[in-house]
């Protein structure tokens, strides 16, 4: 004897309540992420958008500045293990951003 099995959509609804959820969405949004998803999808590109810039523009005000007129120096005493945590957060976003940011450039 064999076992038929059947979700009855449940997959599909477990997939759109997780996508509502990271697009921060109520539940009410539910019916129409199934009927509609297009809206949905653009809100979530623009987000992803937004994100990368975000990256790129942290990344690029870790960098030091481009060579030039010297602006007024002035030393500031950060402890080891803080300077070490701000060099950590540099090299995730560094990765981050070659991972995931650097994809639609290179399509």
């Amino acid at each position: 004897m064999s076992v038929i099995e059947h979700d009855f959509g449940l997959t599909n609804r477990l997939t759109e309540r997780r996508f509502g959820r990271l697009l921060e969405l109520d539940a009410l949004h539910e019916a129409n992420i199934r009927a509609n998803p297009l809206p949905y999808l653009e809100r979530a590109s623009e987000r992803i958008f937004r994100l990368q810039a975000a990256m790129f523009e942290a990344i690029q005000a870790a960098k030091p500045p481009t060579p030039g007129p010297a602006p007024d120096v002035e030393n500031i005493l950060v402890d080891k293990a803080e300077y070490q945590r701000l060099k950590t957060c540099v090299a995730l976003l560094e990765k981050a951003y070659a991972d995931y940011g650097a994809q639609d450039e290179g399509a």
